[in-house]
C-alpha cells in the first residue's frame, strides 16, 4: 500500500513541469442598430457586420488538433442582448443527430453548440448556454474556473436552428437582463464557444487549446462592450395552484416570485409561497449504504446562485428547509466580491406541519485570488425555538498552473449539541484533458452532524480521513475501440481516538467500441466497523449502446456481499426515439438481498414518454413503482409555455406520493397551474 501511495504521489508532482498557456484569441463586439431575426437563419445582412471566427480546436478526442468540420460563428450585441450565430457544416446531413427535445436535456448526445460567458471577466465564473439542430435550450452556471457547474439554472433567451443543403445553423439572443455584469465603456467579457460533434465523440473550441472543457480561465475576450444602457430592473412571476383530490376537499395555492435588479451587477430576489414543483417527482433510488441521500433541488428560488453554494463539506443543503411561506436572496457581485444572502422562514421541521417553524439565514461570499483562484466564506444558522445551530467556515479554491490546483475547507459547527466541533480538508489536485489525480486528507470532529445537519448535509462525523484518486482515458480511436476509461480510488478512515472505521478500493475500467457499443466492469472491495466488522464487495458488468441519435440500451449486473447478506442488483434502462417530437424511456432496478428480514428486497420502475407538438407545448408521462415502500406514482402533465420557462399553463393528473421516500398515500388528485411573466 505504501509503494501504491508513493507512485500516487510521483504521478502528482511530475506534471508541474508541463504548465499550459492562456488562450490570446479575441472578437471585437459589434453593436446592432438593428437586432437579427431568430429564426436560424444566419444570411442576414445584419450579421454580415460582425467578424467571422472559426479555427475550432478538438478539446476530446484529440486535445489541441483542428476539429475535423468547419464551424463558422459571430458574435454581436444591441440594447437589450447578446446575438451569436453558428454555421455548422457536415457533409453527412443525414448523420446529424437531432434527438433531444426536453429543455435541460443531454444535449452532449446530440449535434450542438454553446455559449460560454464570463461576463465579469474574473477567469472564475461563467454562465452557459446549448442548443441542438432542433432549437432545444439548456443552460447552466459554472463557478470555481470550471471545477463545479449548476445544471439547475433557468432563464429566459432565445435560440433557433435550421437545415442547410452543406450542414446547419443555429441563432442565439441572451437577453443582458438574465445576465450579471459591470456598465461601463469598452468593457472585456470572457467568452469560449463550442460544438459537440457526437458521431466522432468530438468536442471543439473556438479558444483552445483547453486542460477542461470549462475551464474559464482558458477563455478567449469579447472586447469593445459598451454597457451602459441600463436594461429591465424587474421581472415578477406570479403562479396560481388549485388541486382536486378524490375524497378530499379542493385546495388552492397562490404565489409570487420578484426578481429586482439593483444594478446590473447585483439582484434581488423575494419569494411568497414558492411551488414545491408538486409535479415533478422525485425518482426512487436504490441505497446500499447507511448514509442519508442527496435530493436534487427543485425550487426556483434555491436555484439561482446554487452554484455558490457547492462545497465539498456542504454547510447549505436546500432541501433540509420544507415548504416556506416566504424567502428572499441578494445575488451578484459587489466590488471584487460575489455574494448570496438568503433568508427564509419554513412552515416547520422536516415538512412535520404539527412542528413549529423555522428561520434560515445563509451568507455566501467569494473573492478572486490570483487571477482564477478564489477565497470564499459560508455562515449557515437555522434559528428554531430559541435555539440556533449551523456552521461557519473558510475555502478556497487555488490554481497554481491551468493543471495544477488545490482545494481546502475549514468549518465550525455551533448549536446546543457539542458546540465547536470542527471540519476540515486539503485536497491538491492535478488535472487535464485526459487526466485526474488528487489526494485528500479530512477532519470530521465527533457529533458535528447533530448540529451542522440542520441547514447542511454530512453524512458521517467522528474521523480521520485518507482519500486518492487517479483516472485516465486513452483514446485509441481504432477500428475496434473509441475510448478506455480507467479508474481507480482508494479511501481509508479512522476515527478520531484512532480506530479503524473503514476502507475502500474501487477500481473501473470502460471500453467505447467503434460500433457504438461500451463495455463496464467495476470492483469495490470495502470494510465497515459498526455494532460488528463487515467485508462488503461489489462486481459489475455493464454493457450499453447509444446510437447517438435517440435510441439506447443499457444493462448492468452486480453481484457481492453487503453487510453480511448476499447482494445481487440488476440496472436497465431503454430510450427509444420514435419520432422527432415523441421519445420514451424506461428504467428498472431489481435488488435481491440474502438474508432479507427487513424486506429491503425491491423492485423499482420508471417510465417517462414525452410528445412535443412543439418545444413548448407538450405532454409528459412518468410512472415509478417501488415495492419496498408500496409506492405506485403515476403523472400525466400537459404544458404550455407561453413565455418560457416560467410564463405558463400546466395540467396534471396524478396517483400517489410524488415526494422521495414516501408512499402511495394520495388518491387521483388533478393539478392546474397558471404562471406569468411580468
Amino acid at each position: 500500500m505504501k509503494n501504491l501511495i508513493f507512485f500516487q504521489i510521483l504521478l502528482f508532482i511530475v506534471p508541474v513541469v508541463f504548465l499550459s498557456g492562456q488562450s490570446n484569441k479575441s472578437i471585437k463586439a459589434v453593436k446592432f442598430r438593428q437586432p437579427p431575426v431568430i429564426d436560424g437563419n444566419v444570411e442576414e445582412d445584419v450579421w454580415q457586420q460582425t467578424e467571422a471566427v472559426e479555427g475550432f480546436i478538438q478539446f476530446e478526442p484529440e486535445n489541441g488538433q483542428p476539429s475535423l468540420l468547419r464551424t463558422i460563428a459571430r458574435v454581436g450585441y444591441g440594447d437589450e442582448a447578446l446575438y451569436v450565430a453558428f454555421t455548422c457544416y457536415d457533409p453527412e446531413l443525414e448523420g446529424i443527430a437531432a434527438a433531444v427535445i426536453k429543455r435541460d436535456g443531454d444535449l452532449k448526445n446530440d449535434d450542438a453548440v454553446f455559449i460560454m460567458l464570463d461576463t465579469f471577466n474574473d477567469n472564475s465564473t461563467s454562465s452557459y448556454f446549448i442548443t441542438n439542430s432542433l432549437g432545444t435550450q439548456a443552460d447552466g452556471k459554472i463557478a470555481d474556473n470550471g471545477r463545479s457547474h449548476d445544471e439547475k439554472w433557468d432563464a429566459t433567451w432565445f435560440s433557433a436552428a435550421a437545415r442547410i443543403p452543406d450542414g446547419w445553423t443555429a441563432e442565439f439572443a441572451i437577453p443582458l437582463r438574465i445576465l450579471k455584469y459591470h456598465s461601463g465603456d469598452n468593457q472585456t467579457w470572457g467568452l469560449n464557444l463550442g460544438r459537440y460533434y457526437p458521431r466522432r465523440l468530438e468536442v471543439s473550441l473556438w479558444s483552445g487549446p483547453v486542460e477542461h472543457e470549462r475551464r474559464v480561465s482558458q477563455f478567449g475576450d469579447l472586447n469593445g462592450l459598451d454597457l451602459q444602457t441600463q436594461v429591465k430592473r424587474y421581472e415578477i412571476i406570479p403562479y396560481a395552484l388549485s388541486q382536486v383530490e378524490q375524497e378530499n376537499a379542493t385546495e388552492g395555492k397562490a404565489g409570487l416570485d420578484v426578481r429586482y435588479r439593483l444594478s446590473n451587477n447585483l439582484s434581488a430576489d423575494l419569494t411568497v409561497n414558492p411551488d414545491f414543483a408538486t409535479i415533478e417527482a422525485d425518482v426512487e433510488k436504490i441505497n446500499l449504504t447507511r448514509f442519508e441521500l442527496s435530493i436534487s433541488e427543485k425550487r426556483p428560488f434555491f436555484l439561482e446562485g446554487a452554484e455558490m453554494f457547492r462545497q465539498r463539506i456542504r454547510q447549505f443543503y436546500s432541501r433540509r428547509i420544507g415548504d416556506i411561506p416566504w424567502g428572499s436572496k441578494l445575488t451578484g457581485k459587489i466590488q471584487s466580491w460575489d455574494l448570496s444572502v438568503l433568508n427564509t422562514q419554513s412552515q416547520s421541521i422536516n415538512s412535520n406541519l404539527e412542528g413549529p417553524g423555522a428561520n434560515y439565514t445563509v451568507l455566501r461570499g467569494k473573492k478572486g485570488l490570483f487571477g482564477s483562484s478564489n477565497i470564499g466564506f459560508l455562515a449557515a444558522n437555522r434559528a428554531h425555538d430559541s435555539s440556533n445551530q449551523g456552521s461557519l467556515g473558510l475555502d478556497a479554491t487555488l490554481f497554481f498552473s491551468e493543471t495544477l490546483g488545490a482545494t481546502a475547507q475549514f468549518t465550525r459547527a455551533h448549536g446546543p449539541n457539542h458546540d465547536g466541533s470542527t471540519a476540515w480538508f486539503i485536497r491538491p489536485a492535478f488535472d487535464n484533458s485526459t487526466s485526474h489525480f488528487h489526494v485528500r486528507y479530512s477532519h470530521w470532529g465527533e457529533n458535528l452532524m447533530e448540529n451542522m445537519n440542520a441547514v447542511g448535509f454530512v453524512r458521517d462525523d467522528n474521523r480521520k480521513e485518507f482519500d486518492s484518486n487517479l483516472s485516465h482515458k486513452f483514446w485509441v480511436k481504432g477500428e475496434a475501440i473509441d475510448k478506455i476509461s480507467t479508474m481507480m480510488n482508494y479511501n481509508h478512515y479512522w476515527s478520531q481516538d484512532g480506530i479503524l472505521r473503514s476502507w475502500n478500493l474501487s477500481t473501473r475500467l470502460n471500453v467505447e467500441l467503434s460500433n457504438m457499443w461500451d463495455i463496464g466492469l467495476s470492483q469495490r472491495e470495502e470494510f465497515k466497523r459498526y455494532e460488528k466488522d463487515f467485508r462488503n464487495r461489489e462486481t459489475q458488468l455493464a454493457l450499453g449502446y447509444d446510437n447517438r441519435a435517440g435510441r439506447s440500451t443499457d444493462i448492468s449486473y452486480s453481484f457481492g456481499r453487503n453487510y453480511d447478506r448476499d447482494m445481487r442488483l440488476i440496472r436497465s434502462g431503454v430510450g427509444y426515439k420514435i419520432s422527432d417530437f415523441w421519445n420514451m424511456g424506461y428504467n428498472l432496478t431489481k435488488l435481491w438481498l440474502k438474508p432479507d428480514p427487513g424486506d429491503e428486497n425491491t423492485w423499482i420502475h420508471v417510465l417517462r414518454s414525452n410528445y412535443y407538438v412543439t418545444k413548448d407545448f407538450y405532454l409528459k408521462l412518468f410512472f415509478q413503482s417501488s415495492s419496498a415502500i408500496d409506492k405506485q406514482n403515476v403523472q400525466i402533465v400537459w404544458v404550455w409555455r407561453f413565455l418560457p420557462p416560467f410564463g405558463s399553463v400546466q395540467v396534471a393528473y396524478q396517483r400517489g406520493t410524488s415526494r422521495f421516500g414516501t408512499s402511495s398515500d394520495q388518491g387521483h388528485t388533478l393539478f392546474t397551474k397558471f404562471s406569468w411573466v411580468f
